[in-house]
C-alpha cells in the first residue's frame, strides 16, 4: 500500500500532501455536502470515508483515532437506517419513507453540551497519558468528541447537527493553523462554508416538515 503515501504537491512550508490526504478530504467533503443537501447517499460515501481514514490512521500510526473509527462507522450504520426508516410520525412531509429534520430541546442540549465536555475530559486524560508528544490534548479530544456528536445528531437528522459542525470546523482551522498547516484550514473552510449552508438549508426543511 506505499502508493497511498506518494506525495502529491506541497503548499507553502507545510508537510506534502499525499495521496491518502486528498482522497479522504474529498471524501469528507463530498459526504458532509450530500447530508446537506438531505441526500442519503451520504452514508454509501461515509463508508468509503471512515475505510479511507482508517486506512490513514493505519498508515500514519495515529493509533488514538484509528480507535474511534468503529465508532464513527456505528454511527454512520444507524444513520443511514434512521433516514431510511422513520417513525410514523418522523416521515418527512415531501417523502414518506425518509425521516424529517427535527430540534433538539434545550434540555436536551444541555444534555449534550454537558456529555461532550464530560467525555472529552475523560479522553483528554487519556490521550495526556498515553501520548504526551500531544501539545493539545484536551482541545483535540474536545474537538474529536464533538466530531462524533454531531455525526451522532446527524443520524438522527437534528439541524443541530451543523451548530456543531461549524464549531468542530471552526476549531479545526485553529488547530491546523497553529502548527503551520496550509492545506487542511483550506479544506476545513470548505467544510465551514458548507457548515453554513447547510445549517440554512435545513432550516428550511424544518421549518416545511421535510
Amino acid at each position: 500500500m506505499d502508493w497511498i503515501n506518494t506525495p502529491l504537491f506541497t503548499l507553502g512550508n507545510d508537510y506534502p500532501v499525499l495521496i491518502i490526504d486528498l482522497i479522504t478530504s474529498i471524501l469528507g467533503i463530498t459526504c458532509v455536502v450530500l447530508a446537506g443537501r438531505n441526500s442519503k447517499y451520504n452514508f454509501w460515501v461515509g463508508y468509503l470515508y471512515t475505510a479511507g481514514l482508517f486506512l490513514m490512521f493505519w498508515n500514519k500510526d495515529l493509533y488514538a483515532s484509528l480507535l474511534l473509527q468503529p465508532v464513527s462507522l456505528a454511527i454512520n450504520v444507524l444513520g443511514h437506517y434512521r433516514w431510511t426508516h422513520p417513525g410514523e410520525d418522523e416521515k418527512s412531509s415531501k417523502d414518506s419513507s425518509a425521516l424529517k429534520v427535527s430540534m433538539l430541546s434545550w434540555p436536551e442540549r444541555l444534555l449534550v453540551i454537558c456529555s461532550v465536555f464530560l467525555v472529552a475530559g475523560l479522553w483528554g486524560w487519556i490521550l495526556d497519558s498515553l501520548f504526551p508528544a500531544d501539545p493539545h490534548p484536551y482541545l483535540d479530544s474536545c474537538v474529536t468528541v464533538l466530531i462524533l456528536m454531531a455525526q451522532l445528531l446527524s443520524a438522527m437528522k437534528k439541524w443541530d447537527c451543523w451548530i456543531a459542525w461549524l464549531i468542530v470546523n471552526i476549531a479545526q482551522i485553529i488547530l491546523h493553523l497553529s502548527v503551520g498547516h496550509v492545506f487542511m484550514p483550506i479544506v476545513c473552510a470548505l467544510y465551514l462554508v458548507n457548515g453554513v449552508w447547510s445549517l440554512l438549508t435545513w432550516m428550511k426543511l424544518y421549518r416545511n416538515k421535510a
